[in-house]
């Protein structure tokens, strides 16, 4: 009934409809009227889906009808940045390439030296036959496939090797599919540079057919092939694309700046989520802090050359100007390098220290410390400096090296430290027990140790008698045959000892004191002089330069130097250096300023690092004049009026002040900044300024702070 022409049943109708016809279902015309109802309910269904979507269309319309312009450019920002994989090879290769490079320079310095390094290179050298056994000692440790079996070299090169091969596929990513590539449509369709239309379309057919993506499905570089192959082909056929191309370089006309992440598109991918993210947070939380919080704990525990601070501390609280040269292997035993490495870790051990005291316990003075890492220490090096090394277990050995490599750092830190405190005789003392160690000998032994194949009992005898040399400065200068103590020694023992006489420093210092500049030579109060110290090694001929030291029982390789000290006579250290130049003839400047007038003598120390009985003490006689015999020096008035010209940074100073005043007068009245402008100083204004100069040059002449006005006029008056 409610069904009209051109009108569908609504919702209501077939609801109305399906009430009527419940009751009467049962009867025998049901199946017919059932499943009109059900048609008309149908109809009515679809109708009324139609008109939610009209009316949800209609809501939205007018989204759609007034677009926001600031809304639609940052959409387009967003989708100009984007995850690009190529951008991401050019990032992964810059990081990479930080790394790879300084380690293949290292890994390659380590082999070369392993491998094919000469003996030179090492400080491996046998120049007598009592360095034959410290020379293989250094070959075997420094030489060799076996030297590079450390643990943190070969995890670096695994490293190294795994992060060259990703580098490696990264370039070759790069300068296949990167964008760097050129756009070139001939090689694209493998075709010669300038081929006729014929050939074009030819390769383009053959092309096209081969990477059709109906042909390699699921196959995304096919398909990128694909539209390669069509992009050329146009721009070799189509005129527009042919002069974009001849003249942007691409078919489509001038490129605009693309702008790109450079991380990989897989990070957008929904699969990767909960692993990218997990990922970031080990990396960022856990990974990176850690990486830094190692790296600070370690170099933070490191001053100067290299040594700990924990070392520093210690040499500052336990050396003074009262210290002892055999109080100094206890110091040194305490550094903070050796504390972890000394400690006594089985019983063991502890006896076999115990042994070790007992032997050396006559050379070595009471402990001041009862720590069982410097008892442990102390021991070690008392072993060896009384040359009985051969009572210690291997490992014991080992420790002991350990501290040796690191002695000569840590001295010279300690006499850094008395260089701080002033005191030239606890810094001479260091010296002397560097020296010491160098030779791995005692306070008490003799100066001949220090030649190969001498003991005690050589020594006495070279040294006995009246007339005998009691220093080996004085024995190496004599002839072979006027040498005593190597009766009993072997032809090739003998000529062990010529050479190492010959390797000994022969030295003579040279001293002259000036002033820079100066009309005389004499000397004046305040002057800034030069003290020039002249070393001269008599054992080198011209243009030869030092070698090594020659000290058998030191494990490791040691160059020649020498500590020059410049003091008071009260014992105060003025300067303190180490000249380390291999030359025959070297040159080393002390400057100070001179004292008041008078005559002064100061103490010139000239110390080896490594050879006991070869130091120098001159005397350096001073002296000063009174600096107001000395001519009047007049400055030039242009040197005056420079002088108060103010300066580059005073005119940037004034402007930005003149800046800022001008702005905060133009805040509060443009009008009076505009009536006031730029006007003169009248008469009364120069005259003040002219006072206040006046006040300011009687001031200074004077030492007068006052600032009276009857002072003023009196200025202004004279």
């Amino acid at each position: 009934k409610k069904k009209r022409k051109g009108r569908q049943p609504s919702l209501r109708d077939v609801e109305h409809s399906r009430d009527i016809l419940r009751p009467i279902a049962t009867a025998d015309n049901s199946c017919l009227i059932l499943e009109r109802a059900a048609f008309a309910y149908l109809i009515a269904e679809k109708q009324a889906k139609r008109t939610r979507r009209r009316t949800t269309h209609t809501r939205e319309q007018p989204r759609t009808r007034r677009p926001d312009t600031k809304s639609r450019t940052s959409r387009y920002s967003i989708a100009m940045l984007q995850y690009d994989d190529s951008a991401f090879c050019f990032v992964a290769l810059s990081f990479i390439s930080i790394y790879i490079f300084p380690s293949w320079f290292s890994i390659i310095g380590k082999v070369r030296t392993a491998l094919f390094s000469t003996d030179e290179d090492i400080g491996a050298i046998s120049r007598t036959s009592a360095e034959e056994k410290k020379a293989a000692a250094l070959k075997e440790n420094n030489k060799g496939l076996k030297t590079l079996n450390e643990t943190g070299f070969k995890v670096n090169f695994v490293l190294t090797l795994i992060f060259t091969v990703i580098f490696l596929y990264l370039v070759f990513s790069v300068k296949s599919n990167g964008e760097v590539n050129s756009f070139d449509p001939f090689s694209i369709l493998e075709i010669d540079a300038g081929a006729d239309l014929k050939a074009i379309k030819k390769a383009y057919k053959k092309m096209s057919l081969k990477f059709h993506p109906d042909k390699n499905p699921n196959n995304p570089a096919a398909e990128a092939t694909f539209m390669m192959v069509a992009k050329a082909y146009e721009a070799l056929v189509d005129p527009v694309a042919k002069e974009n191309f001849e003249k942007y370089g691409n078919p489509d006309g001038k490129q605009s700046l693309a702008v790109s992440i450079g991380l990989p598109e897989f990070l957008l991918n929904t699969d990767y989520r909960n692993l990218v993210l997990v990922s970031y947070l080990i990396f960022m939380v856990i990974v990176i802090p850690a990486a830094v919080w190692m790296y600070y704990t370690d170099s933070s525990k490191y001053g100067e050359k290299d040594v700990m601070y924990g070392s520093y501390s210690w040499f500052y609280n336990h050396l003074n100007e009262h210290t002892l040269v055999k109080n100094l292997p206890e110091v040194l035993a305490g550094s903070a390098e050796f504390r972890e490495r000394n400690q006594t870790k089985t019983v063991e051990e502890k006896q076999q220290l115990t042994a070790v005291l007992a032997k050396v316990k006559p050379s070595m003075p009471k402990p001041t410390y009862t720590n069982a890492v410097v008892m442990k220490g102390n021991i070690l090096l008392h072993a060896y400096l009384t040359r009985q090394t051969d009572l210690l277990s291997e490992s014991l050995k080992e420790d002991l090296n350990c501290m040796l490599r690191y002695s000569s750092g840590l001295i010279d830190a300690m006499i850094s430290v008395c260089k701080h405190q002033e005191s030239i005789n606890a810094a001479t003392n260091c010296i002397k027990f560097g020296q010491y160690v160098a030779q791995g000998m005692w306070l008490k032994d003799s100066t001949l140790l220090q030649l190969p194949h001498f003991t005690e009992v050589e020594a006495g005898f070279a040294t006995k008698g009246k007339g005998n040399p009691n220093s080996i400065a004085k024995y190496v200068k004599l002839d072979d045959e006027s040498k005593k103590g190597m009766r009993d020694f072997s032809q090739e023992q003998k000529e062990d000892v010529s050479k190492a006489a010959k390797l000994l420093p022969d030295l003579t210092v040279d001293t002259k004191i000036y002033v820079d500049d100066d009309e005389d030579d004499n000397v004046y109060e305040g002057d800034l002089c030069t003290v020039l110290v002249t070393l001269t090694r008599n054992n080198l001929e011209e243009g030869e330069k030092v070698g090594l030291v020659h000290a058998p029982r030191f494990p490791f390789p040691r160059r020649e130097a020498w500590w020059v000290a410049l003091s008071t006579k009260e014992g105060k250290i003025i300067s303190i250096d180490k000249v380390t130049s291999p030359d025959r003839v070297v040159e080393h400047k002390i400057k100070f300023l001179a004292p008041r007038k008078g005559q002064y003598n100061f103490d010139l120390h000239v110390l080896s690092n490594a050879y006991v009985g070869f130091d120098h003490t001159d005397s350096v006689e001073l002296t000063t004049l009174d600096a107001s015999v000395l001519p009047e020096y007049k400055v030039h008035p242009d040197d005056e009026e420079l002088d108060d010209e103010p300066t580059l940074f005073e005119e940037m100073m004034n402007a930005n002040i003149e800046d800022d005043s001008d702005s905060d007068e133009d805040d509060d009245s443009d009008d009076e900044s505009e009536e006031e402008g730029i006007r003169e100083l009248s008469a009364a204004e120069r005259k003040k300024q002219e006072l206040q100069r006046a006040r300011k040059k009687a001031a200074s002449a004077a030492g007068d702070d006052s600032d009276s006005d009857s002072d003023v006029e009196e200025v202004h008056a004279d």
